[in-house]
Formats: C-alpha cells, sequence, structure tokens
C-alpha cells in the first residue's frame, strides 16, 4: 500500500473531499490575503509560492490526497533547501487555519486536522530526506579529497559528486590556464537563450539545457551543471556548492604542498645518492688506493724479514687484506658503480654473490623481461631497495635459502625478495628493520610505487616491490 493510502481511511477521505469542496469557491480570497501574511513576515518569492502551494487550498485545488501530499513533498524540499524548518512552515499554516475559521464555522474539524497532520508529516519526510543528501554529498565531497591527491581527478570527482546531488542532467568543468573572466569568478545562474550563456564553456552543455548554474572552484576553474528546467539554486544549495569549492581550494593546497615535499624529498634523496657517490669515490680513490700501496710494502718487508717478523707482518697483512675486502663491501654498498658499468641484471647477481660469500644464505636470481632500458632512477630504487632487503635478511631473519626477483611487464616492474628465515610479527611495532622499511617505502613513494612486507613468526619475510613504468 502506497504511503499517503495508509494515512486515510474511505470515510476520512470522504470528509477531506467534502472539506475541500467547502474551500474551493473561496480559495482565491484566502490565497491573497495568505500572501499578503506571507509578504509582512518577508518571506521571498520561492518560499512565498511553497507555502502557497502545501495550504488547506492548494489540496480543494487539486482534489486527489495523493497529488496533493506528493506536492507537499516536493515543495517541502524547496523549503528545506530556503532553510525553513517543518516547524516554521507548520507555524505558518496554523495562521492559514485561523483564516478557515469563519467559512468552516466550526465544521469539519477532525477532517482539517488529519489534513493538517499529514502535511506536517509530508514536510518533516521532505526536510529529512534534503538534510540526508547533503549529507551523503558532502561525506563524498570529504572522501574524494582525503582519497584523491590530483587535484585535475579531483575535480572531475566532484563535478560527478554535485550533478549527482543536484539532479543535474549533466556537468561539465571550465579550467583555464590563468586566471577566470571576471563574470566566472562569481556564481552565476543563466537560462537558455540569455547572453550569459556565452559563459558556458563546453559545447556539450552550452544550449542543450534550459537552465545552467557556474561556480568557481578557485581562480582558474569552474563547476557547470545543466538543468533540463529553469531551475534557479536555492540558499541550501548555493551553500552546499560553496562547501564543496572551499574543500576542493583545501584539497588542491594540500595536493601542492604534498607535490612540494614529494619534490624536496626526492632533491634530498638524490644529494644523498651523490654524496654517497663521492664518498665511495674518495674511499676508492683515496684510501683504497693507500691500503693496496700499504699491502704491498708489508708483503716485500715479509720477503726480507726474520722468521719471527714474518710471523707477525703475515698476520698484519692478512688483517690488511680483510680490511681492503671489507672496504670494497662498503664502497659497493655507498655506490653502486657497477649499475652504471653492467646495467641492472648483472649487478643484481654480482650483489647476489657478494652477499653469498659474506653471509651464509643462499641467494636464488631470477629476472625476466627487458631491464636494459628502464631509466637509471628505476634502476637504482630497485638496486637499493634489494640491497637493503639482503641485508635485512642477512642481519635479522637467519635465512639459509633467499630468492630475488625481478619480472617486468606491460605497465609495471615488479621486484620480490623471500626467505625462509625467522619472520616477525606484523603487529609488533618495536620489531628489527622498521627503519629499513621506512627508507625503502620512502624511495618506492617518490616514483609513485608501492612496498609490501608479508611476515609471519617463524615464516619468514616477503618484500615486494611494485614501479610504475609510466613513474620514470
Amino acid at each position: 500500500m502506497p504511503a499517503h493510502e495508509a494515512l486515510f481511511t474511505k470515510a476520512a477521505r470522504r470528509h477531506v473531499a467534502r472539506l475541500a469542496q467547502v474551500i474551493a469557491p473561496a480559495a482565491a480570497g484566502l490565497e491573497r490575503k495568505f500572501l499578503a501574511l506571507l509578504r509582512k513576515r518577508r518571506y521571498g518569492a520561492v518560499e512565498r509560492r511553497a507555502l502557497l502551494a502545501i495550504s488547506p487550498c492548494a489540496a480543494a485545488r487539486l482534489g486527489s490526497i495523493e497529488r496533493f501530499l506528493d506536492q507537499v513533498e516536493y515543495h517541502g524540499r524547496r523549503l528545506a533547501k530556503c532553510n525553513l524548518s517543518p516547524d516554521a512552515a507548520g507555524e505558518v499554516l496554523r495562521h492559514f487555519d485561523e483564516m478557515l475559521e469563519p467559512l468552516l464555522q466550526g465544521r469539519f474539524g477532525p477532517s482539517l486536522e488529519q489534513l493538517q497532520w499529514a502535511t506536517l508529516l509530508a514536510l518533516e519526510r521532505a526536510y529529512y530526506r534534503v538534510r540526508e543528501e547533503e549529507s551523503q554529498a558532502l561525506f563524498g565531497i570529504y572522501r574524494a579529497g582525503a582519497e584523491v591527491a590530483d587535484s585535475g581527478k579531483l575535480s572531475r570527482r566532484l563535478v560527478r559528486l554535485l550533478a549527482s546531488a543536484f539532479r543535474a542532467r549533466a556537468g561539465g568543468l571550465l579550467v583555464k590556464e590563468g586566471e577566470l573572466d571576471r563574470e566566472l569568478r562569481q556564481p552565476l545562474y543563466i537560462e537558455q537563450g540569455t547572453p550569459g550563456e556565452r559563459w558556458i564553456a563546453d559545447p556539450a552543455l552550452r544550449g542543450r539545457y534550459a537552465s545552467y548554474w557556474s561556480y568557481p572552484l578557485n581562480g582558474s576553474a569552474a563547476i557547470q551543471l545543466g538543468f533540463p528546467v529553469p531551475y534557479p539554486w536555492l540558499p541550501r544549495e548555493l551553500e552546499l556548492m560553496e562547501a564543496a569549492a572551499e574543500h576542493f581550494r583545501k584539497a588542491a593546497e594540500r595536493a601542492l604542498l604534498l607535490e612540494e615535499v614529494e619534490r624536496l624529498a626526492a632533491a634530498a634523496r638524490q644529494a644523498e645518492d651523490d654524496e654517497r657517490r663521492r664518498i665511495g669515490r674518495e674511499l676508492h680513490d683515496e684510501a683504497g688506493q693507500s691500503l693496496l700501496s700499504l699491502r704491498l710494502q708489508l708483503e716485500m718487508m715479509e720477503r726480507g724479514a726474520d722468521p719471527a717478523m714474518r710471523a707477525c707482518l703475515r698476520e698484519a697483512r692478512g688483517v690488511l687484506e680483510r680490511t681492503v675486502v671489507e672496504l670494497r663491501r662498503i664502497i659497493a654498498a655507498l655506490s653502486p658503480a657497477v649499475l652504471e658499468r653492467l646495467g641492472l641484471a648483472r649487478a643484481l647477481h654480482l650483489l647476489a654473490a657478494r652477499f653469498g660469500k659474506i653471509f651464509s644464505a643462499g641467494v636464488r636470481v631470477s629476472v625476466s623481461g627487458r631491464l636494459g632500458d628502464l631509466p637509471p632512477s628505476l634502476q637504482q630504487v630497485i638496486y637499493r631497495i634489494a640491497q637493503e632487503a639482503l641485508q635485512n635478511a642477512a642481519k635479522h631473519s637467519h635465512a639459509t635459502i633467499v630468492k630475488l626477483s625481478v619480472m617486468r611487464a606491460d605497465k609495471v616492474i615488479r621486484t620480490r625478495i623471500s626467505d625462509n628465515g625467522l619472520g616477525f610479527e606484523a603487529g609488533v611495532t618495536e620489531k628489527p628493520m622498521s627503519f629499513g622499511l621506512a627508507g625503502m617505502r620512502e624511495r618506492a613513494a617518490l616514483l609513485g610505487g608501492k612496498l609490501t612486507v608479508r611476515s609471519a613468526r617463524n615464516q619468514g619475510t616477503t618484500v615486494i616491490l611494485e614501479l610504475p613504468l609510466k613513474s620514470a
């Protein structure tokens, strides 16, 4: 049973119909008096039309309770968008009922009361539906701001959200490289065929709809919506548009700040890598050469020394040779020059071989797809994260087997490092390698990538790096 039918019995419908017959001949005069009261109370044109449309005179004109209550819900929505509450509307309608008393002379009391009650119920339902729709629209706007960092994507999503919220037939986004024209830097309501229609930028909108809204998001962008009927905005709709524009401005500022932070982080990372290379070169050219020269001198002294001194010199030479090996490891960790000379695939194999010599774990390397034409930035991030993951496996996991794989697909390159070590519990905050993971995630994020770590106690650890090829 429809909601309206449940409100009135057949007998009640007959009494309301008789009430309407009594009111109908006097409806015009009653409406004039009611309009005078509304003007005296400074209600606007939209509010006056809506209040007239929910009065008993409107019920008498329509001759159908269902049609009247549908009309009440429609105009109740408009009153809600004019910030007029159901209580305030009910208070005004009670003045209309006082105007009916001389006409009715105490008759039809129960029928009039039931009609009033049904009208207020429809107004309440319309009011809270409007507020619920506004809440959903605002939630969608705030969610979009939280989920979308790119201002272009955010503005297009706002167009879709607002077109749906205002029941517009179509929507578009006007974006200019410089500033918007002076006329577009303010809210515009435009009707078809008027001179203002030239400000509708999208040819798919202009000239096709009965009315348009244009609302500036900032100094260079505006949302434009098209409606199938003339539809001037109401106060609450204008407030919602302003809330959307304000949130867009804040989200756009946040996106710019994030871009600046990412730029500075990238610059800091580049400076760090440059400094690593400088230190690596100096260690190789200065300390490395000096140690090699010292080793040669020790070897020459060892040949001419007496047996007792020869043993001491041999031990010193052994310490020196181990120091040279350790220095080479440090230089390779600081500056992977092997990337520039041999490319990523060969550098990863050498990294795994060096790891296998120093630590007891065996490393299996698998490379699929072309890696030689990858930009240096991608190659360096993959190498660094593989290097850090192997170091973590050696220091913390006590693994015996480590698998390193790099696979290139159409749009992404995926690097996976897994071990059979001790692992750790994902919920433990004071876990080893947490600072290393932070650095790895930061390197991945700078190129628009994602780093995932999967681990469980005594079930090993898997590090997965995914980098979009377009990030280069």
